[in-house]
């Protein structure tokens, strides 16, 4: 079959866990014998008349070359084919579950426009204009099932790639990825006052929120900022660290727990951290904590005093991720366009 595999792309170009899945995807078509191809959307969020602009340019591609469609992320599903499936990997959040927050002060325009984007995502995710809809992760289908009342089976993604393997349980936790206010990790480098493990913390990448953090980190010298690193570091960092801390506010999927859970090490995350926390818990392979600095640092002083509870959870997580296939997810994609 040819397959299009409809994506956005930014217009920056950065690329991130989305970027890595849809290359993945793409990947996982070829292997099993199909022209799979990637439909790229260059996407531009920056004001409600670009979104709107983002929707009809999805709703206008040709794609009647193809026999299968895949769509990915908003606005994606507003596609037109007979053969259409959806691998969501997330709405507009600003819209749903972050409406709140980015919009304190909201008044009747800002709610319209959130309607407005609920009727049209309902619309193209439901019979006939979808065949089937599928997650990334169970987080994403219960939004989904909270505000447009659609039921999305879970896939979870493998990882992409990345020669990620165990290594000796260091001195330090390990705090991966973009430096961002949801990402929440003030709320570890807050923790570590109430640490008492001889543990370093070190934090990898950049974002909106280093300063700040920067500025909270402050003065304890057990806190390390290494800024953004290679690929081939972050392996290492991680196959060194004893444990990895993750603690987003309600994340979509969070690849740091599969990049940890594939170097054998355990995951600290908190109950309200979504997909993070969901998956932790399945697997058994870390601690679920309130989203509290001094709980957190509880929990990282009990698994540093474990050394052998913190392998065996590290061993869970990987015995977890080694389970996921790209193969499987492509297949099952397959499946439901032809019903």
């Amino acid at each position: 079959m040819k397959v299009a595999i409809v994506t956005v792309r930014s217009a920056s170009g950065e690329a991130g866990g989305a970027e890595r899945l849809y290359d993945a995807l793409v990947e996982a078509f070829r292997r099993a014998g199909h022209q799979a191809q990637e439909v790229p959307v260059v996407a531009d969020e920056s004001t409600f008349e670009q979104i709107k602009r983002n929707y009809l340019a999805c709703y206008d591609l040709d794609l009647s070359a193809f026999d299968l469609v895949i769509s990915t992320k908003a606005p994606t599903w507003l596609v037109r084919h007979p053969r259409h499936v959806c691998y969501l990997v997330h709405t507009i959040r600003v819209f749903y579950d972050m409406f709140d927050s980015a919009f304190p002060d909201a008044g009747p325009q800002h709610r319209a426009q959130r309607d407005l984007i609920h009727q049209l995502d309902t619309l193209a995710l439901s019979a006939p204009r979808c065949r089937g809809v599928f997650s990334i992760g169970s987080e994403v289908s219960r939004r989904l099932r909270q505000w447009n009342g659609l039921d999305a089976e879970v896939l979870h993604p493998p990882l992409w790639g990345g020669d990620f393997h165990t290594g000796v349980f260091g001195d330090y936790l390990l705090l991966p990825g973009r430096l961002h206010p949801w990402k929440r990790v003030d709320l570890v480098i807050r923790a570590m006052r109430h640490v008492r493990a001889p543990l370093r913390l070190v934090i990898t990448g950049t974002g909106e929120a280093e300063q700040d953090l920067r500025a909270l980190a402050k003065g304890d010298p057990r806190i390390e900022f290494l800024g953004r690193v290679s690929d081939a570091e972050l392996v290492e960092l991680y196959a060194g660290a004893y444990a990895i801390a993750f603690t987003p506010m309600r994340e979509d999927y969070g690849y740091v727990t599969l990049e940890a859970f594939a170097s054998a090490k355990p995951v600290i995350t908190c109950r309200d951290s979504g997909e993070a926390a969901s998956i932790v818990r399945e697997s058994m392979a870390g601690y679920v904590c309130s989203p509290d600095p001094k709980a957190i640092g509880e929990h990282i002083d009990m698994i540093w005093q474990d050394r052998e509870r913190a392998e065996a959870l590290g061993l869970a997580g990987q015995a977890w991720v080694s389970c996921l296939s790209w193969g499987n997810i492509a297949g099952r994609l397959i499946e439901m366009s032809v019903r």
